[in-house]
């Protein structure tokens, strides 16, 4: 079970490389887990589906899909 994030959820627009924060937060949530990702630990994201991933794992299980 997830817990809830203790902070305010950020709205993101992904670009290949960066993000650019749309709205004030601390955290987006993984587009396949659910997961918080703290901003500072955002590592993985995809600009051509404006999605997060929590993990190098997931993100490259979601690349693979057709």
């Amino acid at each position: 079970m997830l817990m809830p994030p203790a902070g305010r959820l950020a709205r993101l627009h992904y670009l290949p490389g960066t993000f650019r924060q749309l709205s004030a937060g601390d955290h987006v949530l993984c587009a396949i887990s659910g997961a918080a990702i703290p901003l500072d630990m955002l590592r993985y994201w995809s600009a051509e589906r404006q999605e997060a991933y929590a993990t190098a794992a997931i993100a490259t299980k979601r690349m693979l899909e057709r």
